[in-house]
């Protein structure tokens, strides 16, 4: 059997962040699971941290996987070598030997910073990238060990404007520039779409996975030149332009800012073996989709034509293909070459399989 005609088991990673990594342990059922600087896993990544070379490792980021003849090798040298058998033509007309996807488990122990990504055309104006960051969370998990009900900041509130806030930026007061945004308590099977621009930040206790374009660019709220010696005060206010450019200060009230950017779940199919939503689709976005399957006893793999990474988030079953079984449980994840086809989910006590996608992907 071809390579590119069976499923790939990917290898799971941890990446050093911030605090945080406890909930992806006991998600993949590994013990002890710890907090130890580690709250992100790349899954199918084909793509590098934003600052690699501080992590003295040149692949970071980049997933492995596990072939079926038991090489284990990184995903981005599969694509380079055979990029038309893994990906296929109309894929690469889109985003070449990229996959164009970037998905993560994320762990917040605490509250991330409040930050904003660029839209695609401000990326390859301010940081010379050919993707911005639009990404979206699907909340798998919430802690119970934190100070407060988990939470999200996420848009800016009504009436807010650049100048607004400019002024608690220029004062260093984080705390008033969060107050400029509306703050969201999150429940688990959540899902928000944060489109470029947005200011946000996820709060403590929540696990999500968090599909994206495939970049890392991040801009925080945060003058960190302010105090650098050997900064000019002409590069200073090069680096607050762009961090406040990247912005978008277009305000709504909280129940607007909650129909634009919480997004309800669609279905495209189901029957008596369960049923498959779209989580995030063209109403959203452009540049990726995800959805999720819930199986209880058997259903055929929908194929997008496209290649597709999967997150099992509960349950356990397999994926039966010609020629073949592969067994899944939760923590799993999954890469499907845009060649599989025939394939079926089969789980007599129920499995659910959250599916992110390259833009291009056909879900109907």
């Amino acid at each position: 059997m071809e390579f590119y005609k069976v499923p790939w088991r990917l290898v799971p990673n941890k990446l050093v962040r911030y605090p945080g990594g406890r909930e992806i342990d006991k998600f993949r059922g590994i013990e002890p699971a710890l907090d130890n600087g580690r709250p992100e896993a790349w899954v199918g990544s084909d793509c590098v941290v934003f600052n690699t070379e501080e992590m003295g490792n040149p692949y970071e980021g980049r997933a492995q996987v596990d072939l079926p003849d038991g090489k284990r090798v990184y995903l981005y040298d599969m694509l380079q070598s055979h990029p038309e058998e893994i990906l296929g033509q109309e894929h690469m007309a889109i985003s070449g030997k990229s996959l164009g996807v970037l998905v993560k488990l994320l762990d917040a122990q605490y509250q991330l910073g409040l930050q904003s990504h660029p839209t695609r055309e401000y990326a390859k104006k301010a940081f010379n990238s050919d993707y911005g960051k639009a990404e979206s969370w699907i909340v798998i998990g919430l802690r119970d060990d934190v100070p407060e009900p988990p939470y999200m900041y996420l848009g800016f509130k009504e009436g807010m404007t650049r100048e607004k806030f400019a002024e608690p930026y220029y004062r260093d007061d984080i705390r008033s520039m969060e107050d400029c945004c509306h703050k969201i308590q999150v429940q688990l099977g959540d899902v928000f779409f944060v489109g470029g621009g947005l200011p946000h930040a996820i709060g403590a206790g929540c696990f999500v996975v968090e599909v994206q374009e495939p970049s890392d660019i991040t801009v925080g709220a945060e003058r960190l030149c302010k105090h650098k010696p050997d900064v000019t005060p002409e590069e200073e206010a090069a680096f607050d332009e762009r961090l406040l450019g990247t912005y978008i200060y277009d305000g709504c009230s909280y129940e607007e800012n909650l129909k634009r950017w919480k997004i309800t779940p669609t279905v495209i199919r189901q029957g008596d073996w369960g049923k498959e939503v779209i989580l995030i689709g063209p109403n959203q976005t452009e540049y990726f989709s995800c959805t999720r399957i819930d199986v209880k006893g058997s259903a055929p793999l929908h194929t997008t034509g496209f290649v597709q990474i999967g997150i099992v988030v509960e349950g356990s079953g397999k994926l039966v293909y010609e020629g073949g079984e592969m067994e899944i449980k939760k923590g799993d994840e999954l890469f499907l070459p845009y060649g599989l086809c025939g394939a079926e989910i089969v789980s007599p006590d129920g499995v659910g399989i959250i599916w992110s996608h390259p833009p291009g992907a056909k879900h109907q």
